[in-house]
């Protein structure tokens, strides 16, 4: 399910794409819609959503589907009993699934509903009435037949980076490879019942172990993660490449080529990653920072090393800009989207080469559980960094950019000051110092807090550096203190009192939070602030009832 705020944030993205795409559909629908119509809109969604590695469709109804697309509101099945009966409907006539989820937004030019449809399931098109659905370019149309041979040939595909390489030997893997595969393993398995017999392994044992091998013959995955430079033969045709470009003020190139567990790093030695200052603002002190986080340029890259699609005979390709860093792979989004793992910690269902991404997990370059795209951009935050950009316009790639440059300073000196931002917020900040569109009910918010100004759609972010004596101290009206600050409070508070309860606590602390927050915020605060201390800091404990009647003590050492 998604919140009211990331469903606004999703349709706002939708809206501002020139045109629709196969997975995308868009209806006035003003009152009403043809429910056969429906259907095969449903089946074509699905079916082009599966096609394209997509984890859903959506199709959209009460605004124009021309760009500039006005939003014109829609009366379809105006009760929500209407449309949870809807689901029921539509699954009589398919093979079986139906809407994922139906989604109404009241926006203030009109009513919208976006209905998400699942992908057609791998090897089972999905029919309407009998009959199969999909898009020829904006339009409806029966299912090419080489078309629903591809799905229906999904159950038996077969994963390339599992396939043997019948010639290849253990002297065709790297000494070094192998030695930091094994540390890898270790780290990853050592709390595992059988941690303790590793070093006893001989090197088949450990390659099984690992998931490199199958039967005792090294995989292509093998190939591609440990093997020597020489070894890349055993996978002709296939370049297996990662091509490092720089394009600046020089330019040059390398390709690099196995082992990828070692040439990874050496790719990262290729990027000039500088130091600079920031100034944050009321301290004496300067944060340094490098241009890129290690971690993050590894994790995408391993990424883009599990997510390749190999069979296309194309490389990675990573430019590198004065000011940015491009990542790009071959192969489509494979699994849901980048907000589902960003804003919602989705974990994957499917992956495009499971043998090799299980042997990358167990060599401790990625994890399987979705979190890598979302590491990606708290790292970013946590660095006051412009977030990643996803450019997934080109079905056929995926594009990730990284930059190693501030665009706004007053992006990264409100990341400093308001610890408290929820990763939407951020994201949405983000989106207003790259001049990228933005939901307006969603500014308002970010607007009461003073950290966006300007007429929208023309928003920027306020300045947070004083310039004055006044302006300090207004500034500092509106700040909030470290939360370490307000925890010691309590602490101390209840050092010279023993016990209390909650209102003792907002008597104590309210006139100490930002003049930006409500009365109601801050008494939420105060009650979130106890929350932690109890159940994730130990501190303090509750010896009374809920709400007012709680008694709080705190845990002594």
């Amino acid at each position: 399910m998604f919140s009211h705020e990331q469903l606004v944030l999703m349709f706002t993205e939708y809206r501002q794409m020139p045109s629709e795409t196969e997975w995308l559909e868009f209806k006035e629908a003003k009152t009403n819609f043809s429910f056969d119509e429906l259907g095969r809109y449903f089946s074509a969604l699905s079916n082009e959503a599966n096609l394209k590695g997509r984890h859903s469709a959506w199709l959209i109804f009460g605004l124009k589907d021309k760009f500039p697309r006005e939003i014109v509101g829609t009366r379809y099945r105006p009760e929500r009993a209407g449309l949870d009966s809807l689901k029921h409907e539509v699954v009589q006539q398919t093979n079986g699934i139906t809407f994922q989820e139906i989604y109404e937004l009241s926006l203030s030019e009109g009513r919208v509903l976006m209905f998400q449809i699942p992908a057609a399931p791998a090897g089972i098109p999905t029919s309407w009435k009998g009959h199969y659905w999909g898009r020829d370019g904006e339009s409806l149309a029966p299912l090419a037949i080489n078309e629903m041979e591809t799905i229906r040939g999904q159950v038996g595909h077969r994963d390339w980076t599992a396939e043997i390489c019948p010639q290849a030997t253990i002297n065709d893997l790297a000494p070094a490879a192998l030695h930091i595969a094994r540390q890898n393993f270790s780290a990853r398995i050592r709390d595992a019942r059988f941690g303790h017999e590793m070093e006893k392994w001989d090197e088949p044992t450990f390659l099984d172990k690992a998931k490199l091998t199958r039967n005792g013959q090294l995989t292509r995955a093998a190939i591609l993660l440990l093997g020597n430079p020489e070894a890349a033969h055993h996978l002709n045709p296939y370049p297996a490449q990662i091509t490092w470009k720089l394009q600046a003020d020089e330019e040059a190139y390398e390709h690099f080529g196995p082992p990828f567990l070692l040439n990874v790093e050496e790719l990262f030695k290729r990027i000039r990653n500088i130091k600079f200052r920031i100034q944050p603002f009321n301290q004496l002190i300067p944060v340094e920072l490098t241009k890129y986080d290690p971690k993050i340029i590894l994790e995408a890259l391993n990424n883009c090393i599990a997510h390749q699609d190999y069979s296309r005979n194309a490389r990675i390709i990573v430019t590198e800009k004065v000011d940015r860093l491009i990542l790009r792979n071959v192969g489509s989004f494979y699994d849901g989207t980048v907000e589902d793992y960003v804003l919602h910690e989705r974990t994957p269902e499917r992956y495009r080469n499971p043998f090799l991404t299980q042997a990358m997990v167990s060599l401790n370059m990625i994890d399987t559980m979705g979190l890598g795209i979302r590491r990606m951009f708290l790292g970013q935050r946590k660095r006051y960094f412009p977030l990643p950009e996803y450019d997934l316009s080109d079905p056929d790639h995926v594009q990730i950019t990284i930059f190693g440059k501030l665009i706004d300073e007053n992006y990264s000196r409100v990341l400093m000051e308001e610890q408290d931002l929820t990763l939407s917020d951020v994201v949405l900040l983000d989106r207003i110092q790259k001049k990228l569109t933005v939901d307006r009910a969603h500014t308002q918010t970010l607007r009461k807090r003073n950290l966006i100004e300007g007429r929208y759609p023309n928003l920027f972010i306020s300045a947070k550096v004083a310039k004055t004596t006044g302006q300090k101290a207004e500034y500092t009206k509106h700040r909030a203190f470290d939360k370490q600050y307000y925890k010691d409070l309590v602490l101390k508070f209840l050092d010279q009192h023993n016990e209390a309860g909650p209102e003792d606590f907002q008597e104590l602390l309210l006139d100490k939070f930002s003049d930006l927050l409500s009365v109601e915020q801050k008494k939420a605060k105060v009650r979130n602030l106890l929350q932690e201390m109890s159940s994730q800091d130990g501190t303090i404990r509750n010896v009374g009832g809920r709400g007012l009647r709680a008694r709080w003590r705190r845990v002594l050492d």
